[in-house]
């Protein structure tokens, strides 16, 4: 662990950053030639002290989460990302987990569809980071720790999980959720120690995921149309659309509203509403 020279990278890559390259707005006087540290703090959902004292070399060292959101941050390429590890005494993050490298182009992206809900998930839908409109759509999914931050894992074993959805449609969800899962653990192979954790929990406690597992059916989730309960809009009616990335371990997932339905006033409005706490943490 290098805490000085980890200091002076983040400074380094912050350096090299424009407020417009991350959608923060430029504004007229600036002092620096990159992004401000009280924005890294911001974009990171790190303490302005804290980011501080991670410039300085100086406090406490890092966690792994911190790490992947600074990665994320300050638009980190997988070899910074992996160096910025290495400087942190952390292990490389396993491809397709929780702190996964996000593509910069994929986080770019992201920020640019800022009229639409949108967020990245793994192949095993494990949320790495959200735009305003999803969490104000779907609450904030990147707080769970462990098994649970996996979608598929709540879904089946946490009651929250299917809130959001109205029960008509519970079966064809869990369906897809199960198939897609299916095809996600026969891509990273069987050896794979994330999903045998995760397949094997579910089996083990839920029935309902055991009886559809046996069933073998495989379908990669491309796009569907759901139905969301929202508290303060209602039951909004979206379609629901995938970007994959080139090994298939990541998704950029958005809802665009569904034709001759409410949606695009629903949608609207929940831009003015924003992320006012209505929603549990599903």
């Amino acid at each position: 662990m290098d805490l000085a020279e980890l200091g002076a990278f983040l400074k380094s890559r912050r350096d090299r950053i424009r407020p417009a390259d991350v959608g923060l707005p430029t504004g007229p006087r600036r002092r620096v030639p990159g992004l401000r540290r009280d924005e890294v703090a911001q974009l990171a959902g790190a303490s302005v002290e804290y980011y501080i004292e991670l410039e300085r070399g100086a406090g406490s060292q890092p966690s792994e989460q911190m790490l992947a959101a600074l990665a994320r941050a300050l638009r980190l390429t997988r070899d910074e990302r992996d160096h910025l590890y290495h400087l942190a005494g952390r292990p490389i993050p396993v491809q397709g987990g929780p702190a996964s490298h996000v593509h910069p182009g994929m986080l770019d992206l992201l920020e640019r569809l800022d009229g639409t809900p949108a967020q990245v998930i793994t192949d095993i839908h494990v949320t790495l980071v959200q735009n305003r409109l999803a969490r104000a759509l779907l609450g904030d999914q990147t707080r769970h720790e462990g098994l649970s931050r996996s979608f598929v894992h709540r879904w089946f074993l946490d009651p929250k999980g299917r809130i959001s959805y109205p029960e008509q449609d519970h079966e064809h969800q869990s369906r897809s959720f199960t198939a897609d899962l299916r095809a996600a653990v026969a891509r990273r192979g069987g050896k794979d120690p994330q999903t045998a954790r995760l397949v094997a929990d579910l089996l083990e406690r839920s029935p309902e995921f055991a009886a559809l597992w046996e069933e073998r059916d495989v379908a990669v989730r491309r796009d569907d149309r759901k139905r969301i309960i929202h508290p303060a809009l209602g039951t909004v009616e979206v379609n629901c659309l995938n970007l994959f990335s080139e090994d298939g371990r990541q998704r950029l997932l958005w809802f665009t509203p569904a034709v001759g339905t409410g949606a695009v006033e629903q949608l609207e409005l929940l831009a003015v509403l924003g992320n006012q706490d209505l929603l549990p943490s599903s």
